[in-house]
């Protein structure tokens, strides 16, 4: 079945080979190339009729049909008249639009379309002519038809076109398809004489009968990605390894039972994926081996005929005479599985054949282990385990702990289990409802209903990190946690419900759940441990046991007896010992029986899972006659009550790591306060409305995954709708009284006559006033716009020119903002006076800015807000204020531009700046042609300048895995302008017609990767290679001089965009010589004139405005005095004193360890290693300032106890110039939205603490940094209460995510950031990105249609290319696993760019201390290839011996059973590639860990921590506190120096261009 190549059906000579673009499947583009071959049955269906006639075809368009990589699988070329039933009827219309001719939908749904129409079908089916839905495969015995819902192809803005036709019984199919082998996900392509169809989504009835042709194709991409070179993989792999890997690939999911019915169902594909992947050979790449020539495809197509031949003569009549051995059965059968020889009834045999084994394969895995257990689940007798267990005690604790209601959502819909939240429990205990301490075997492993049994739990939540305990380690010992103090949340769960146990190797994870989330348990609290070890022991003996019936050549030869027996056997010494006696033995096994079987039941092997031991098992557990519940996995429903946990009516207890609730000022806790008040109770109700996913819809979706993406858009909830000035004004009667009040003021420059004021009805509106204009047609409150000025037209016309002004709801804000307050907008139009409702009462509020003035204006606010609450229960109407400008495309909040606004001069700012705009966008070139201008910047001859790199290579193809991101993405070219080319024949150039000769510079990545390695990032090398380029391939200026003639920066981030050349590169013999003293290194003409233009993409602005090197030490006095909060160890404060603007005077950090770190790296900064609650509540009472202060009595008491030292050194209001940090958000960031009832935990975030000392201190900057999250999570409330609490205190605000890979270092890392400035300083830009690095353009949605980003994607171009691993850590010595040397020598000098930035003067390497792994990681460490990509999923599938004689598996069980759960455990065990760069630096570096990739390119071993250290940007001088997990979360929780800097130098140059600008605002 199936063929090897698509028949492109619109050209008119089937046997010539199609051709097509090579564009790719994606929104918006045409389909890639076909396959240009065809198979023998193709060509026999050719011969025996055509698909059409010559007049048919001469009426068909003689464009080529665009199809995708694929090769063709079947097609039916049989003329069959077509009467469908009523039994066709098998789709719910849904109120789609209906017809009944496939063409017309196919007209209702047209695109873009180029020749043959491509379209998208869901909700179909596919049936025979009497309307019953058939499999796919049936294609080939009998005619098939389709019903569906059409779709176009690219996503519509046109609604009804998106929502699509529905067409009954339409085709004939001709053809089906496979595509997606490069995107690694199967499309399936129908295709019928009219169209071709890309199958999305079939109809709920149909689903499982399409399952089974799905994963078919899901076969052949897997296959496809293990054996293809340019896909990662290995085409010299055996037939055993592509098994192993595919068994572990398909195994996550529905359709399998486990591995073995994932190698059963390949083997029996053999041949058809065969067909598949030989049908791709005329289209492979240069680097790719012909599919028909790699051994273990062949292999497994002979495998799948071995198959086939066996089912053959099973199903053959036996007259006694024939054996299947037989040389003549031997021939029968071999004909008979001839493809080319099958009559129509051999095909529909093999296919109902095969169909009967898929179902069969389903029922397998629909009823796996589904004995009694299964329906019911056998309840422990506590009294038959009491004396496994220590005698009772109760649970005691000291720290004072949060309800998990507070913590997580309670007002949900119906939803199921598996969507719940996950979280990490350390510390823990269980206990009943009164407080005994009780084991959790007493709980059921699955859901089941009437449970007689209550436990409640306790302990520190923190963030899931993946970890789980080695069962080779002590009892209890959490494989990550030991030796290690946890900071997390201390909460008190709900009842819990179920537990499970997922295990691999010595590798296990217990989960827990609740109603309102699944804990993992991480190490025990000490005085539970002994009831948990009791679990821990029985786990250890299941996982003995099965390893004891695997090493059994029959695993039915041991019977539970046998298998009791031996287990009496196991020596003293032995970790799963329970007895010398057989019959204690059989009493634990049986008692603890649960246990064991949920294990077994998770086993892959299906012949352990029914093994004699599991059977006897069984029936020893009913034979006591315990207790059975009902089995019943039911969707989780929203509950009324409290949480009965009996730790709720507990007093609160005082706790030294307890929760504090925040240290705030009265503006902080107002804002913070009244909105949960106010707001919330009806958002909840209306979040509660959203319908439940499907269950195959639901996915887990990685952090990292969004990497692969063109754009990432954070979303707000709820954002507001834009306002846009394209909205027409309602209309009025011409009957009103219109007048202008006054004379004249004067005259605009198009002549029209202005005027100060106007009566409109009997109402004054006057210039410099606002005004309110409804909107005609929309159930919206009327717009309000300022007045600039008002003019009379020549005709008599009276009009104005007015600002748009946004109510702060209808910002980024959203209900976050007062309800009196506006902002003015660049939005500016001409509109009617006749348009006006009424006059507006908005006034500019400004008040006087200084921490001195804010009491005054704390009071001046309060009679404000009196007022406006008066009017407010009066019915009077709105008086709005208004004190900043918004302007979203800057995503920033700035000062009123008082200066210029409401002169009444018939001149509008905003204007201004729009022509401003459109003449920067205006090209030019100069009338001698030696010049033109682009972007708003003049570029002459012998200019040097930016040029996009695809005009000069084609787009090189990156690499897939997530280390190697970076891999084909190239800078900018550096050339220098020769020539300017026009048209003649065009009369004024423009860019079109406009070209460039430019002469190439190569650097010294073009030569070669190792020339790259050891070169300088600024050096380039001269070439006589000229080319003739477009114009708008020019991507900005730069300056290339000669080495001598630039000075020497020791700064990562420092590049002014001047680069070196010293030596001629000749591409076609590949020499590089010193560069010969005629040629002479041109200087530029100039650079651009226009600041403006320096700020756009590619232009220099990186340190053009920057004082030359020997200005860097700038005096300390001129330095911002810093105050650096949640500090770290530093990092943040290192990259902004580097820039030379701030000085940090003061630090404060929580952890002990951290605060080590930073007074060692900052001696000269005082550093309290104190709660910042415990330090704002002292400096208040210090500054006689508590009536303002809100605090909790433990803050007061513990700012009583701080000496006098302390107080004498703590910052006062007025010292600190720039305050800075990145507060904790633990507690946000695990829910997924607030309750009414959640202010209490609100306000023991941390960043309600860190605003209120912006709020007291008033500091000229602020910058607070977060997680990129920071801006979506929580439906966006913390970010916009963020945002309007700093505007509130007065300051201008901006907001953006930036990726520090294109920063200076080579790791991904996203971060939001956060600026403020008094209303007195300017607000700093965001820093060019430098390093070209694959990541999406971060942008935030503002409100419906408004997105932003703060800077622009580097994966098209930058000017530098991307620091890789081996620029980082490439010159290392090599240590071993667990390494502990503290100091060390190099061994050799630095090689790289970076290597000698980020060296130094150091001479003593220090902190090149790696964390230890154990023998079987370490194992798996050393089988881990030492190439790019691999991880866990490259692992041999085979056993070894450890050291203490246990036979484990190498591959942990865990990894392939729970991969679907678990986005298949991408990068756990993995390796670091040279050429590409680190994954996000976490705060605990270990391959089963939430970024597994932790292992070094070429040594088996975790990252140390001096490369943790130098993959965040911090230098060697730069010293680390505490052990070696200390270290490790220093680093990852740190700002990378390099992106602090980059802040740090557009803050300077904010500073430094005040002075000179003379306006508070840039426009």
């Amino acid at each position: 079945m199936g063929s090897a190549a698509l028949i492109d059906s619109s050209v008119p000579n089937e046997s010539e080979p199609s051709q097509a673009s090579d564009s790719g499947v994606e929104k918006g583009q045409s389909k890639k190339k076909s396959v240009a071959s065809k198979s023998e049955e193709e060509v026999m269906a050719a011969d025996k009729q055509k698909k059409r006639t010559a007049s048919e075809r001469s009426e068909q368009p003689s464009s080529t049909r665009k199809m995708p990589k694929r090769a063709a699988a079947c097609k039916s070329l049989k003329e069959k008249s077509f009467s469908i039933s009523e039994k066709s009827s098998l789709i719910e219309t849904k109120k789609d639009q209906i017809v009944d001719e496939e063409i017309v939908a196919v007209g209702l749904t047209a695109g873009q379309d180029d020749g043959r129409p491509n379209r998208r079908i869901t909700d179909f089916i596919l049936h025979d002519e009497n309307g019953k839905a058939q499999p796919l495969e049936m294609l080939e015995v009998n005619d098939l038809y389709i019903s569906g819902l059409i779709l176009p192809l690219e996503e519509s803005t046109d609604k009804k076109k998106e929502k699509g036709v529905r067409c009954e019984g339409f085709g004939r199919i001709e053809t089906w398809d496979i595509s997606g082998y490069e995107d690694g996900s199967p499309v399936i392509w129908l295709s019928t004489e009219i169209a071709d169809y890309d199958c999305m989504k079939p109809a709920a009835s149909y689903k499982k009968t399409y399952d089974h042709f799905y994963e078919k194709a899901r076969a052949c991409i897997e296959v496809y990605k293990k054996l293809a070179k340019s896909s990662g993989g290995d085409p010299d792999i055996s037939f055993d390894e592509l098994l192993a890997g595919m068994a572990r690939s398909m195994s996550g999911s529905k359709c399998f039972s486990g591995t073995a019915s994932v190698k059963d169902f390949i083997v029996s594909q053999g041949e058809f994926i065969y067909k598949q992947l030989v049908g791709l050979d005329m289209t492979s790449k240069a680097n790719d081996r012909l599919f028909a020539d790699i051994p273990a495809l062949v292999a497994l197509r002979d495998e799948s005929k071995k198959q086939a031949n066996y089912a053959h003569a099973q199903l053959m009549p036996s007259n006694g005479s024939l054996k299947i051995g037989d040389e003549e059965n031997k021939k029968h059968t071999e004909s008979m599985t001839c493809e080319a020889d099958e009559d129509e009834d051999a095909k529909l045999a093999r296919l109902l054949q095969e169909e009967e084994h898929w179902k069969s394969m389903k029922a397998k895995k629909n009823s796996r282990f589904a004995s009694s257990s299964n329906k019911y689940y056998i309840k422990i007798n506590e009294d038959e385990i009491a004396n496994d267990y220590p005698l009772p005690a109760y649970y005691k604790t000291s720290l004072q702990e949060t309800d998990e209601f507070l913590v997580f959502d309670n007002d949900f819909d119906v939803y199921d289990p598996e969507d719940l939240p996950r979280s990490m429990l350390h510390n823990w205990s269980l206990y009943n409802s009164d407080e005994r301490l009780i084991s959790l075997e007493l709980l059921p492993m699955k859901p089941c209903s009437d449970i007689d049994v209550t436990i409640f739990g306790s302990g520190l939540m923190t963030e899931d990190d993946g970890s789980g305990f080695h069962l080779d380690t002590d009892d209890g010992q959490s494989s990550t946690t030991s030796g290690a103090q946890v900071d997390g949340m201390p909460i008190y769960l709900s009842a819990i419900k179920e537990w499970m146990i997922e295990f691999g190797s010595s590798m296990i994870f217990i989960l827990i759940r609740t109603d309102l989330a699944w804990y993992r348990l991480g190490k025990p609290s000490k005085q539970y441990a002994p009831w948990y070890n009791t679990v821990l022991k029985t786990a250890r003996l299941a996982i003995n046991i099965i390893t004891m019936l695997k090493e059994q050549s029959r695993v039915s030869r041991l019977s539970f007896g046998d298998v009791i027996k031996k287990v009496a056997e196991f020596a003293r010494d032995h970790h799963s010992y329970i007895s010398s006696d057989p019959a204690a033995v059989e009493r634990y096994v049986v008692v603890h029986g649960q246990i064991i079987l949920q294990l077994f039941a998770e086993f892959p092997d299906d012949k352990i899972r029914k093994s004699p031991f599991v059977t006897g098992l069984m029936s020893k557990m009913e034979a006591r006659h315990h207790t059975k519940w009902l089995v019943k996995k039911k969707k989780i429903e929203p509950k009324s009550e409290p949480n009965l946990n009996p730790r709720a009516a507990v007093a609160s207890i005082v706790s030294k790591r307890k929760a504090m609730q925040a240290t705030t000022t009265k503006l902080i806790n107002r804002i913070w306060g009244e909105y949960y008040s106010n707001h919330l109770p009806e958002e909840s109700k209306d979040g509660a409305a959203t319908e439940p996913k499907e269950e195959d819809e639901v996915e887990e979706q990685e952090e990292n995954e969004d990497e692969d993406l063109e754009q990432e858009t954070l979303c707000l909830e709820e954002t507001p709708k834009p306002h846009s000035v394209s909205k027409q004004p309602k209309t009025f009667s011409s009957e009103r009284e219109i007048r202008w009040d006054g004379e004249p003021q004067g005259k605009m420059s198009s002549g029209y006559l202005l005027y100060k004021q106007a009566v409109i009805h009997g109402e004054v509106v006057v210039v410099g006033g606002s005004v309110l204009v409804e909107v005609d047609g929309l159930d919206v409150l009327p717009d309000i716009y300022f007045i600039e000025y008002m003019f009379e037209t020549k005709n008599g016309g009276k009009m104005f020119h007015g600002r748009l002004m946004q109510r702060g709801c209808e910002t980024v804000l959203g209900n976050t903002a007062n309800e009196g307050e506006v902002f003015l907008t660049n939005e500016c139009r001409d509109l009617k006076l006749e348009d006006i409702t009424q006059p507006a009462t908005v006034n500019f509020r400004k008040r006087p800015w200084g921490y001195q003035h804010r009491k005054d204006n704390i009071v001046a606010d309060k009679k404000d807000r009196a007022r406006a609450e008066d009017r407010k229960k009066k019915g009077l109407p709105i008086e709005y204020y208004c004190k900043n400008l918004y302007w979203p495309e800057r995503g920033a909040f700035f000062s009123i531009p008082y200066d210029s606004i409401g002169l009444g001069s018939g001149i509008c700012h905003c204007c201004k700046l729009n022509e401003d705009e459109k003449e920067r966008d205006t090209f030019k070139v100069t009338s001698s042609k030696s010049g033109f201008v682009f972007r708003g910047t003049k570029y002459s001859v012998n200019d040097y300048v930016y040029a996009s790199p695809f005009d000069f290579d084609e787009r090189t193809e990156q690499a897939t895995h997530k280390s190697g991101r970076n891999v084909g993405l190239k800078p900018y070219v550096v050339c220098q302008l020769l020539e300017v080319i026009s048209k003649k024949d065009v009369k004024q150039a423009d860019m079109e017609s406009t070209e460039v000769k430019v002469r190439k510079f190569y650097r010294p990545e073009d030569i070669s990767s190792e020339k790259a390695y050891c070169s300088d990032l600024q050096e380039v090398y001269y070439s006589d290679e000229t080319h003739t380029i477009s114009v708008q391939s020019i991507e900005g200026k730069c300056e290339v001089r000669r080495k001598n003639d630039i000075s020497e920066n020791s700064a990562i981030g420092m590049f002014q965009n001047v680069f070196f050349c010293e030596h001629l590169y000749e591409p076609a013999t590949g020499s590089l010589k010193k560069l010969p003293a005629h040629i002479k290194i041109k200087h530029s003409s100039g650079s651009s004139g226009d600041p403006e233009a320096r700020k756009r993409k590619g232009k220099c602005k990186e340190g053009e405005d920057i004082p030359e090197p020997e200005k860097e030490g700038t005096l300390d006095e001129k330095r911002l005095r810093t105050l650096d909060i949640f500090a770290g160890c530093g990092g943040l404060s290192q990259g902004l004193q580097q820039s030379g603007i701030a000085l940090t005077k003061w630090a404060i950090e929580y952890e002990e360890p951290a605060g080590d770190a930073f007074r060692a790296n900052h001696p000269d900064a005082l550093v309290f290693v104190n709660n910042c609650n415990v330090i704002l509540r002292a400096i208040m009472e210090k500054c006689g300032d508590t009536d303002d202060c809100i605090s909790t009595s433990e803050a007061m008491e513990l700012a009583a106890k701080l000496d006098e030292i302390e107080l004498s050194s703590l910052p006062m209001p007025g010292q600190v110039d720039f305050i800075n940090g990145g507060p904790p958000c633990q507690g946000f960031s695990g829910m997924n939205r607030f309750n009414q009832s959640t202010w209490s935990k609100v306000q023991c975030e941390m960043i309600l603490a860190f605003l209120s000392f912006a709020d007291y201190f008033r500091p000229r900057y602020f910058l607070l940094e977060n997680v990129r999250n920071f801006v979506s999570f929580n439906k966006g409330q913390t970010f916009r209460l963020t945002l309007a609490s700093l505007l509130e205190m007065g300051y201008q605000v901006r907001f953006g995510i930036l990726e520090a890979g294109a920063f200076g270092v080579s790791q991904s890392r996203k971060r939001a950031f956060i600026w403020a400035a008094s209303p007195e300083d300017l607000l700093p830009e965001w820093p060019e990105p430098m390093h070209v690095f694959s990541a999406p353009e971060l942008k935030i949605t503002l409100s419906e249609g408004v997105q932003y980003a703060a800077v622009r994607s580097t994966a098209n171009g930058a000017p530098l290319r991307a620091i890789t691993v081996r620029d980082t850590i490439g010159e290392l010595p090599a240590v071993t696993n667990g390494a502990s040397k503290a100091n060390m020598e190099y061994k050799q000098d630095p090689v790289s760019w970076f290597q000698k930035k980020i060296r130094g003067d150091m001479v003593v390497l220090t902190d090149h201390i790696s964390k230890e792994m154990n023998e079987l990681n370490l194992i798996r460490c050393q089988k881990i290839p030492k190439r790019p990509g691999a991880d866990w999923r490259d692992l041999p599938d085979e056993k070894i011996k450890l050291s203490t004689g246990q036979v484990v598996d190498l591959i942990p069980w865990c990894l392939p059973n729970t991969a679907k759960r678990h986005n298949q455990w991408k990068g756990l065990f993995g390796r670091l590639d040279w050429e590409g760069n680190f994954p996000t630096s976490i705060t605990d570096p270990q391959p089963m860990g939430k970024v597994g990739m932790c292992f070094h390119p070429d040594q088996d071993r975790i990252l140390t921590v001096r490369e943790c250290a130098r993959s965040q940007g911090f230098p060697d001088c730069y010293q680390f506190s505490g052990n070696i997990i200390h270290k490790h979360r220093q680093i990852g929780n740190a700002v990378p120096p390099p992106l602090a800097f980059a802040l740090g130098r557009k803050l300077r140059e904010a500073v430094e261009s005040k002075s000179s600008i003379g306006t508070f605002i840039i426009f």
